[in-house]
């Protein structure tokens, strides 16, 4: 399963999606949004989205930190 978070530092959001992801033992590619080039990805694959996280699970957007939860059963 290959899992990637867009998250940004001191995100609360953010942080209760990684520790969600963790405490399930599953590993995820944090994609930084204080990048430039990560922000630019984050617009072109993301166009509507308003807010950080946002969680894809094997290249489907799952959506953000509530949307993750309800995918693993409110985990």
């Amino acid at each position: 399963m290959r899992i990637e978070i867009f998250t940004g530092p001191g995100y609360g959001h953010c942080e209760a999606a990684k520790a969600l992801l963790a405490a399930r033992g599953l590993t995820y590619e944090e994609r930084d949004m204080t990048d430039p080039a990560v922000r630019a990805e984050y617009a072109a694959r993301l166009p509507r989205a308003k807010s950080i996280p946002q969680i894809f699970i094997d290249g489907v957007h799952i959506g953000g930190a509530e949307d993750l939860r309800n995918h693993f059963g409110r985990g």
